[in-house]
């Protein structure tokens, strides 16, 4: 439980008030800055807040930034933290074409070129590190330190590939609460946590008019052809020379620890570039909802050079 629901908690003659309450209460005692900005033509929704070094947070497979949403008050104690919603998600714009990993690295090239940072820490879950992960190798210079959250099936499983598209397919083509909580609920080892408020905020972004053919265009990532020319291997992740820390988890759906330890050897074939890991336990694809408290901590320790 974190300080202030302790308080709050105290204070209460009822029930204890719950850790947490709703995704913007989590920003209610934060000041903080929610616009849209042109990047490319693009309309890119972003969040802004806190202060000191730039930190950008990209969410996963037809995520939102308020997949951040429990933990930008505590980053933002350390970081001046910008997190957005990816071309193609969200509530940004929905171009129709294919949004493939060089796109979305472009994208947030981009959107740090509008948004004057020179340089930044990078922390991506899911599609968002692997994204992040791309970043760091084609445009070392902008890049500060690296924290790859869950990155996502590093062996290119076709098992798992085919169960993210028929699961995000359903839930977009039909974003019923059955279907869209079934797939929200995939991302959680602790299923309670999956609130009816993030339910019914993935069922708007799924109803946006022309989300079907944006998730088309991002779901190309999950067939085998398309994915190949992007797919996680040596031949690019070893240029990656920024400080980089590994997050797993021990329920992690999309993948176990013997991948964290493959990217981890890929990511030491630079002689420049230093990796850590660290092994969340008790969460799932998003420790960032899950364990909060240890997410923050973790990033706050690696992003500042502390030692672990």
């Amino acid at each position: 439980m974190t300080a202030a629901a302790q308080a709050r908690t105290a204070r209460s003659s009822g029930p204890p008030i719950p850790d947490h309450v709703s995704i913007w209460g989590e920003l209610a005692d934060v000041d903080h800055e929610l616009r849209h900005v042109d990047v490319a033509g693009v309309r890119t929704r972003v969040l802004r807040a806190g202060s000191g070094p730039d930190l950008v947070l990209l969410h996963g497979t037809g995520g939102h930034l308020e997949a951040y949403a429990r933990d930008i008050a505590g980053l933002a104690e350390h970081f001046r933290v910008t997190a957005y919603d990816m071309v193609g998600h969200g509530w940004s714009d929905l171009p129709d074409v294919p949004y493939t990993v060089d796109v979305l690295s472009d994208h947030l090239v981009g959107l740090l070129d509008v948004l004057g940072i020179a340089r930044a820490h990078l922390s991506g879950e899911s599609l968002g590190g692997w994204v992040a992960a791309w970043t760091a190798a084609h445009h070392p210079e902008r890049v500060a330190r690296l924290v790859l959250n869950t990155p996502g099936n590093i062996a290119n499983k076709p098992e798992v590939m085919a169960r993210l598209r028929a699961s995000t397919t359903t839930a977009v083509e039909d974003p019923s609460d059955e279907n869209v909580r079934r797939r929200v609920a995939w991302l959680f080892h602790d299923t309670g946590q999956v609130t009816d408020e993030l339910v019914n905020l993935r069922r708007s972004v799924y109803s946006r008019p022309g989300f079907r053919a944006a998730i088309a265009n991002t779901l190309v990532l999950q067939d085998p052809a398309t994915r190949a020319r992007f797919s996680w291997d040596p031949s690019w992740v070893g240029r990656i020379t920024a400080p980089t820390l590994l997050l797993w988890t021990d329920h992690d759906p999309t993948g176990g620890l013997d991948e964290a330890e493959m990217l981890r050897g890929w990511l030491r074939g630079s002689e420049t570039s230093d990796v850590d890991l660290h092994v969340i336990t008790g969460a799932g694809h998003w420790p960032q909802w899950e364990k909060p408290g240890e997410f923050v901590d973790v990033h706050a320790r690696f992003l500042t050079g502390a030692p672990a």
